[in-house]
């Protein structure tokens, strides 16, 4: 078979055309292209084969919007809600596990799946949600990279708003060096943000015993600590993170043997679990510095007030007048290095949603300047008529958007996962179904009641007339109704589209399902879509013999 190569008219859209019940067949073929093989022998140094997706994943926990909470948190109660952070840590280690296997075993991602699973309608709605999540992700790291620049430069928040979509550059440049320099290039950015908490511990000097007390003695103390709870709970699970996790563990071409995939998703999990443990510290950092500088005895009357509305960029301001000017360069350094990585990952995520809900797939710059402009251009105008209070309004609405749209990202995943028509032996048995399902539940109550408690209080203090709040009252009340009957039919929904897993597609793999070794490889078919990291050219057919 020989393939020409035609980069002289590369179309701006890329759809795939054929049965869709072949959507496992490699999207692209090309032997240059760099694949992550996984020996075929039980053994822990593979490990390092399945490192580099979790780093990628837990860049959600420690986006800008993180950032935020995390200093309102211990600003206003100081230590008394790290156990939020231990207990959403555990839960999110939990729900990201449960993507990684469903891409491990079926060969799919999530995207993918809706749309074998659900009618066109069905399929639509969710892919429009998923990518008003990638663009409401996108706000606060472009909000957080402004801020950032400013801190550093003294470059105003509008000018850095645009400067932000040079990132874009930075992109295109990575993407032809494939998965595997982008997952180290990501661990560099996680430890630079770590290290620079790590730095910021020892200026501010929290009290460890304290820390303790505040991770391991569950309390909710004060007014508003509820709510502050529920936001960052809220903030820990992107609907995105679902959907790029899930398609990331494709990078990796495994055995399909029973014991292959089940080392795989061992692995995976164990992954997962030290990369959001950095993230989990450096959640813990950020409340700790906050929760040690707001509570500070030698605090002047400006500080005090900083303290009581805390946000991105008051942070470095009081940072730099309680702990000194290095304090500040550091905070700046790490939100800076939080905003860019999180645009790297919520880009790919956007691509991955787009290609698996549609089969549609845009030209690599085409798809980050339609993200970052609907990202860019609403913060850029809340920057130049509202300032730095206005953009860190924007973050909570983008937060609050990410919550309405988390459980159609998760239930599917939930239903799938659990479903062993589409993971055969794999399924999640009764025991994790029910924790699952328990979790996820908690989740998504936490998240609608995190809506219904912003709306009212939206409704309570907003200047219109009576008539006028009556009548949004009625329609917010109504679209709450219709969010509600859209969950439900999700839930109650049963699948109906049986997945053919990767392992027994062949029959030599379905030999070695068995028990029983095949003249074949015992390799699935590899995804180079997700291995390069790039989109494949089309192919005509008279390009084939």
């Amino acid at each position: 078979m020989a393939v020409a190569s035609t980069a002289s008219a590369q179309p701006q859209f890329i759809a795939s055309t054929g049965n869709r019940s072949f959507s496992n067949a490699p999207l692209i073929e090309d032997t240059d292209t760099e694949q992550i093989v996984v020996p075929d022998k039980t053994s822990w140094k593979n490990l390092f084969a399945y490192m580099g997706p979790g780093f990628l994943v837990s860049i959600a926990y420690i986006d800008p919007g993180n950032f935020e909470t995390d200093l309102q948190s211990g600003a206003q109660y100081k230590y008394g809600l790290l156990w939020i952070i231990l207990v959403a840590s555990c839960a999110a280690l939990v729900i990201q596990s449960l993507a990684a296997n469903l891409g491990v075993v079926t060969g799919k991602h999530l995207a993918e799946h809706c749309r074998a699973e659900y009618p066109r309608v069905t399929n639509f709605i969710l892919w429009v949600l998923a990518e008003i999540s990638v663009v409401a992700c996108d706000i606060p790291e472009v909000i957080g990279t402004a801020f950032a620049l400013n801190m550093l430069f003294n470059i105003p928040i509008w000018i850095g708003v645009l400067l932000t979509g040079l990132s874009t550059l930075i992109l295109l440049a990575l993407q032809q060096y494939g998965v595997r320099k982008l997952e180290f290039l990501i661990a560099f950015l996680v430890l630079t943000i770590a290290g620079c908490f790590l730095a910021e511990l020892g200026y501010a000097k929290p009290d460890a015993t304290e820390i303790l007390d505040g991770l391991f003695v569950p309390q909710l103390k004060g007014n508003g600590a509820t709510g502050l709870a529920i936001s960052l709970l809220g903030a820990m699970v992107m609907p995105h993170n679902l959907f790029l996790h899930s398609a990331l563990v494709l990078s990796r071409k495994i055995p399909r043997s029973v014991c292959g995939i089940k080392e795989a998703c061992r692995f995976y999990m164990i992954e997962s679990g030290f990369a959001l443990m950095v993230a989990f510290l450096i959640n813990v950092s950020i409340i700790s510095v906050s929760g040690a500088v707001c509570n500070s005895p030698d605090l002047n009357a400006e500080n005090k007030m900083n303290c009581q509305d805390l946000d991105l960029n008051k942070a470095s301001f009081l940072l730099r007048n309680v702990l000194g000017r290095w304090s500040s360069k550091l905070f700046a350094v790490a939100l800076l290095a939080s905003g860019q990585s999180s645009t790297i990952t919520g880009t790919y995520a956007g691509q991955y949603v787009m290609q698996g809900f549609l089969d549609l797939r845009l030209k690599p710059w085409l798809r980050n300047f339609l993200t970052r402009c609907l990202a860019i251009v609403p913060s850029l105008i809340v920057a130049v008529i509202g300032g730095s209070a206005g953009a860190g309004q924007l973050i909570i609405i983008a937060s609050m958007i990410l919550s309405f749209a988390l459980p159609f990202a998760l239930i599917p995943l939930l239903k799938f996962t659990s479903c062993k028509t589409k993971m055969g032996t794999h399924a999640n048995s009764t025991a994790i179904s029910a924790l699952t399902w328990i979790i996820g539940s908690l989740m998504m109550a936490i998240n609608l009641y995190y809506l219904m408690s912003r709306f009212i209080k939206l409704l309570l203090h907003s200047h219109f007339k009576v008539v006028g709040i009556v009548f949004l009252g009625i329609l917010g009340f109504s679209g709450m109704g219709l969010y509600l009957a859209g969950i439900a039919y999700l839930v109650f929904r049963k699948n109906k589209e049986a997945t053919h897993l990767l392992a027994l597609t062949t029959p030599e793999s379905r030999q070695t399902e068995t028990g029983q070794q095949g003249p074949g490889s015992m390799y699935h078919l590899e995804r180079e879509d997700i291995i390069s990291m790039q989109l494949p050219q089309k192919r005509s057919t008279e390009d084939i013999d």
